[in-house]
């Protein structure tokens, strides 16, 4: 009888044509970085300092495939003008060690229409809660479009030094406005069936798959549940899974649940910090804040790893390498998340309270994250993201002088405000 080893999360992993120094991942928290849609001096810095403080991979959160597809104006959106700041930024992350990549996407019903200056686009027309505004239903030929751009962002990331790209399928962003029964009322081939509705995500991952030429790994964030009444569900997240792994498009799945739109706090877990983020809204959003907050940002038990329940389920479904996320703050939770058969780890806000925790780790392996789950960092993404809790790091200029006005020469829009990407 022969046993299977567990593997060392600390140990150098293969993930597609890409060796890792390690097998944790930081996972993509939209960092408000990038004036005028490109990179800046402190979002460099950002993922330098998570490179060095020692994760085998640091993932960029987030870059648009297309200028309508962003949760605000000042967010990358891959085009030409992006790959020189993009390759400044993966060359800072590899001369720590580290492998970086960038997460691709279309944000759909959670793009900011108002900030980008462009329709919203859904699966389904309806009205959103984020402006509030209303998304517009994506014709066929912003399905091909946008399809399109997926590859083209694919191309780009490999232009700029990435290691990988992470296709966003969750969170209701355009794709998993697709997923959604809830979102998705369509009538035509993209819409009613669940084979029907997972088209979209099938289509893109082997646009990107195709793009990449196996030059660098393709992993997509999935969702195993909406937290929404109705919404996608993990029965169908493991068909999902399982015609993905069928398709040989991905080199892994990152797992995760919750809807930007409707639900962002079942993503997170802990305290919903209702006071922070009136602080930062405009008068009539602190108001709407204040009075109805409660109802729309809920508070959720947390405790460690507890993404586990359900990404069993896909464990249990697919061979191929899968990524766990959620409570996963030290090493006793990376080891059991290799013992259940995980290939991955991801962390977030962990890293944000200590981007140095897994150089921590590595010399104790008893040490805990400072990490208390408060959430008040998310807030922060309205100014640039970080934990409240953290000693203050030295300052770093938001942009280099000459970005803004090259975002001024392509026609970027103004500022804008919107929710995070993860």
């Amino acid at each position: 009888m022969t046993t299977t080893q567990v593997p060392d999360v600390l140990a150098p992993a293969d993930l597609g044509p890409v060796r890792l120094r390690n097998r944790i991942i930081k996972s993509a928290t939209f960092e408000h970085m990038a004036p005028g849609a490109l990179v800046s001096d402190q979002l460099v810095e950002f993922h330098r300092e998570v490179a060095a403080g020692g994760v085998g991979m640091t993932t960029v959160a987030y870059c648009a495939v297309a200028p309508e597809g962003r949760t605000e104006a000042d967010q990358i959106w891959m085009r030409d003008e992006a790959v020189p700041g993009l390759r400044r930024l993966t060359d800072a992350v590899h001369a720590e060690g580290a492998a970086a990549s960038a997460q691709i996407g279309h944000a759909g019903p959670v793009a900011g229409a108002k900030s980008n200056g462009l329709p919203a686009l859904s699966a389904s027309r309806r009205i959103s809660p984020m402006g509030p505004q209303v998304t517009h239903a994506a014709t066929l030929a912003d399905i091909a479009r946008i399809r399109t751009a997926h590859g083209t962002a694919t191309r780009l990331a490999i232009e700029s030094g990435f290691d990988a790209v992470e296709i966003h399928f969750g969170h209701n962003y355009f794709a998993s406005s697709f997923l959604s029964p809830v979102l998705n009322k369509r009538k035509d081939t993209y819409g009613g069936s669940l084979r029907n509705r997972a088209r979209l995500v099938r289509e893109v991952a082997a646009e990107v798959r195709e793009a990449s030429g196996g030059r660098i790994a393709v992993l997509a964030k999935l969702n195993m549940d909406d937290g929404v009444p109705g919404g996608f569900w993990l029965d169908e997240a493991v068909q999902v899974a399982q015609w993905l792994e069928e398709d040989g498009s991905l080199d892994a799945i990152e797992l995760t649940i919750g809807s930007s739109l409707l639900n962002p706090m079942y993503l997170f877990k802990g305290d919903a910090p209702l006071a922070e983020f009136a602080a930062v809204m405009s008068p009539l959003m602190k108001f709407g804040v204040k009075m109805a907050g409660k109802f729309f940002l809920h508070s959720y038990p947390y405790h460690d790893l507890f993404m586990l329940d359900a990404a069993r389920q896909i464990r249990a479904a697919v061979s191929m390498p899968l990524v766990l996320l959620g409570g996963i703050t030290d090493k006793a939770a990376m080891d059991t998340a290799m013992a259940e058969g995980f290939e991955f780890v991801a962390m977030a806000r962990a890293l944000l309270r200590e981007p140095e925790l897994i150089n921590k780790i590595q010399v104790d392996h008893d040490a805990k994250s400072l990490c208390i789950h408060c959430n008040k960092c998310m807030p922060t993404i309205f100014y640039g993201t970080h934990c409240v809790l953290a000693k203050p790091r030295a300052a770093v200029p938001l942009a280099d002088p000459v970005l803004p006005a090259v975002g001024a020469a392509v026609g970027v829009p103004a500022n804008g405000r919107g929710p995070a990407p993860a």
